[in-house]
């Protein structure tokens, strides 16, 4: 397998369909969680369910339209980073992520979306990466910051999840105001 190691014993991996019981077994860890505003916690409700999700995002990158990583630390799915959507021709994409709680805190999904951001700008030629969250996802909110990403507005109870309709605020970093990848 091929995998990016993201320091800290951790590291970033293509999530496919073959990896259905550790994604599933890594949403029932976390499931709670997880899914206070990350739908992929309800999307995997059983092993098929996880299995279809993980099919659904493979029949995305082989479109060119999404993609899915996961984040091992210790050997141990407890997370992961996505392009939920991935829109070349336009040169925008969304980058989202999730996390087990033991696994916050330890800068893990900044070094991971570093990773596709800095591939989606200095390697696909993106344009504009967005990310969407929750209002109420403070997490969420202080990554996008961390990454040094605009916050541009809010929409306004436009998420409904969980029968509760959520603000969502929309947030942006773009190719010019991304730092250049160091030298290999």
């Amino acid at each position: 397998m091929f995998a990016i190691g993201l320091g800290q014993d951790a590291e970033l991996f293509a999530l496919e369909p073959h990896h259905a019981p550790e994604f599933f077994a890594h949403m029932e860890r976390g499931r709670q969680y997880i899914g206070e505003f990350v739908g992929f916690a309800d999307a995997a409700a059983d092993l098929e369910a996880a299995r279809t999700l993980l099919s659904g995002y493979a029949q995305k990158a082989a479109q060119d339209t999404g993609r899915l990583y996961g984040i091992r630390l210790g050997g141990e799915l407890v997370g992961g980073v996505l392009f939920r959507v991935f829109d070349a021709r336009s040169g925008n994409c969304e980058i989202g992520c999730w996390l087990e709680p033991t696994a916050t805190g330890r800068g893990l999904v900044n070094s991971a979306c570093r990773v596709l951001i800095d591939w989606a700008f200095h390697e696909r030629g993106m344009h504009r990466v967005e990310w969407w969250a929750a209002a109420a996802n403070e997490s969420s909110l202080a990554a996008a910051a961390r990454l040094g990403m605009t916050r541009e507005g809010v929409m306004r109870q436009s998420y409904l999840h969980r029968g509760t309709r959520h603000d969502m605020e929309v947030w942006s970093v773009l190719s010019h105001e991304w730092p250049p990848s160091d030298p290999a």
